[in-house]
């Protein structure tokens, strides 16, 4: 705070942080110097306030089909400003006008999953996510694209073919599948003998 007239006995303090405890001490000063801090006052806790900072690092994505996974980094305690701290979670299918919207509430919290079997494997989705506390609704992250879950491959490799080479060796070759939406990212095969 700003250095206060010697003749007067009260200041105010501005620019705290909601819903944080605080104590308090004053000095005296002249022109020889400063002299010692008072005792600190008694700790006292501002008034909570709308959250104002919007969760981090949205992503997500993976999970099983059906699902859109989404994640976000937890708003710290003393950025909460309330009781009753939550995230509310807005997605829709990317080109939709209508959001849906969920709430987590638990500040802990940092993930949730979204299943509906209306879903379609790699469907892209705008997701933001935003804060309440028990004062109201605070501010809302940006918009994030998060792809819903990968369902398994539905066509087999093509062109398997086998090379003898060595008494105890075999050498089998195959086309990959491309990628593409039904199929997903393929992140290994598996070669089965019969």
């Amino acid at each position: 705070p700003e250095v206060v007239n010697g003749r007067t006995h009260k200041a105010t303090v501005v620019d705290l942080s909601p819903w944080v405890e605080y104590e308090f001490r004053v000095v005296a000063s002249n022109s020889v110097g400063i002299g010692e801090p008072s005792r600190p006052s008694a700790l006292l806790k501002t008034k909570a306030a709308v959250p104002v900072v919007a969760p981090t690092n949205i992503s997500g994505g993976g999970g099983s089909r059906s699902e859109l996974v989404i994640t976000w980094e937890p708003v710290p305690e003393e950025l909460q400003n309330g009781e009753g701290f939550g995230y509310i979670i807005m997605f829709r299918p990317l080109g939709s006008t209508t959001w849906t919207k969920a709430v987590v509430t638990s500040a802990e919290v940092n993930k949730y999953v979204y299943r509906n079997e209306s879903i379609t494997p790699l469907s892209p989705f705008e997701v933001k996510v935003g804060v309440y506390n028990n004062e109201g609704e605070g501010t809302l992250s940006s918009i994030s694209i998060i792809y819903s879950g990968e369902d398994e491959p539905q066509i087999a490799p093509a062109g398997a073919s086998a090379l003898s080479v060595s008494a105890a060796e075999v050498e089998v070759s195959w086309q990959p599948i491309a990628w593409n939406r039904h199929t997903g990212r393929v992140l290994g095969y598996e070669v089965r003998q019969l």
